[in-house]
């Protein structure tokens, strides 16, 4: 191995090392602080099993702040993930999860709801027989599930995947356009409901949310560990791919799939979350210094838990009831970071090769 190798692959443990360290540093933090602070002492000792000194802490550490961690990593790094595979796969630094009509479509599930039942609350919950949450996460499944299968449907026709990106956005649009006119026939406060719904949250699962969910995103992130040297032959043209033997159609059949568990976990428990899918695997791969699938993977992984947290902590001011808009907080904080950390990179969207 050579001194470049030596260095690049001792850059890379340190950013992977650091970005672990620094997950687990802001779940604690994120367990700790909000409207009620805890102090960091009794949440290790509750989050290690132990007892706390006031049986509050407990309450407030098991049922709300964990869930909402666990919540923050699982979905950050599932949109980071698919971020990666999708800008990979469409050859498209712009492509993030929801390019392929996913988020439109969950949208269209709820507003579904919405339309139909008058409110994505009691209403809701009766007209499911007792679902209740369970039941506008599967409107919004459902909702993705549709598009997924169209956009499937029509990848059989479309060999080039530029155009399938294309197709994609027109099928998103064309969803979002109908659920605007929709919302026009709901009640002013479901309406509300609605729109607060697409704001985006990592504060509304619950234990039986997650045990839901994390099955289901655990899948698709195993699904992304099988693409990565299929995604690696795919950085370099499909035609370059396929004189290397891969099944492009099959390999590309796979990432969608994962994408589409990745990107319909995450929005149909928490909502339409912006910026992470986008922004992280372009930092990651600026950190990391390659585009290795095998080391980008992980990276995003981790990255995308990082970021989550960090914007879940902000969304929860500590020592105050204000609870601000996630996606609000996901572009004015991360908006900015991402350009600054690019800019300075000098390698931009590029990333760096595969190694």
């Amino acid at each position: 191995m050579t001194d470049a190798r030596r260095a690049a692959s001792r850059r890379r443990i340190a950013v992977l090392g650091g970005l672990g360290a620094g997950s687990l540093a802001l779940f604690v933090l994120t367990v700790a602080f909000g409207s009620y602070p805890v102090p960091l002492g009794e949440v290790v000792r509750v989050l290690t099993g132990g007892t706390p000194d006031d049986p509050r802490w407990a309450v407030i550490v098991q049922q709300v702040r964990l869930p909402r961690a666990v919540t923050a990593v699982a979905v950050g790094a599932a949109l980071a993930v698919a971020g990666a595979q999708m800008q990979t796969l469409f050859r498209n630094a712009l492509a993030d999860p929801f390019s392929l009509g996913l988020s439109s479509g969950a949208s269209l599930g709820v507003a579904a709801v919405v339309v139909t039942t008058g409110g994505v609350g009691a209403t809701f919950t009766a007209s499911l027989a007792g679902l209740g949450r369970v039941g506008v996460v599967l409107a919004a499944a459902l909702g993705s599930g549709i598009v997924l299968a169209l956009v499937l449907l029509l990848s059989r026709w479309v060999r080039n995947a530029v155009t399938l990106l294309v197709i994609g956005v027109m099928i998103g649009s064309a969803t979002t356009a109908l659920v605007s006119v929709m919302l026009v026939y709901a009640r002013p406060e479901a309406a509300q409901q609605f729109v607060m719904w697409g704001l985006g949250s990592f504060a509304a699962t619950t234990w039986d949310d997650l045990a839901v969910m994390l099955p289901v995103i655990t899948a698709g992130l195993a699904a992304a560990l099988l693409t990565t040297k299929g995604l690696n032959a795919l950085l370099l043209g499909e035609e370059y791919a396929r004189t290397m033997g891969l099944d492009v159609r099959r390999a590309r059949d796979l990432a969608l799939l994962g994408i589409s568990l990745l990107a319909g976990a995450a929005t149909a428990f928490c909502g339409p979350v912006a910026f992470l899918g986008l922004a992280v695997p372009h930092l990651v791969r600026v950190a990391l210094g390659t585009s290795d699938h095998r080391v980008l993977i992980p990276g995003a992984m981790l990255g995308g838990a990082f970021l989550a947290l960090a914007c879940a902590l902000l969304s929860q001011p500590p020592g105050t009831e204000a609870v601000l808009p996630l996606n609000a907080i996901t572009s004015l904080f991360g908006a900015p970071v991402v350009i600054a950390f690019l800019v300075r990179s000098r390698r931009g969207l590029q990333g760096g090769n595969p190694a």
